[in-house]
């Protein structure tokens, strides 16, 4: 029988992970304010990182020929397209937002 997409215990991990992660940054980041140059370069590096694993993430389900795995990727495409975007286009947004960010340190 072939394992699905969502029992494989690196699927699994890396979800967790990614999660918790994700979490722990935007405890963090409610603070991002009163973070000196060095913390706010910390923060804005950690979370290009997130979001590059993320993006692999993502990626798999894309290519996996997982039933669920292809209907997660549908969902996320339909709760996106109610606000009138795409993964892309939201990947792409997090990306200028993170850029804003980096150009509003001080030198």
């Amino acid at each position: 029988m072939v394992m699905s997409f969502f029992e494989s215990e690196i699927v699994q991990q890396e979800a967790k992970r990614l999660f918790a992660d994700y979490q722990e940054l935007m405890k963090l980041g409610s603070d991002y304010g009163k973070f000196d140059r060095e913390g706010k370069k910390m923060f804005i590096d950690t979370m290009e990182e997130l979001m590059g694993r993320y993006k692999v993430f993502m990626k798999r389900f894309e290519l996996s020929e997982d039933f669920q795995a292809k209907m997660t990727v549908e969902q996320l495409r339909t709760q996106l397209s109610q606000f009138g975007i795409t993964p892309e286009q939201m990947f792409d947004q997090m990306n200028s937002t993170l850029e804003r960010m980096k150009s509003q340190l001080d030198p």
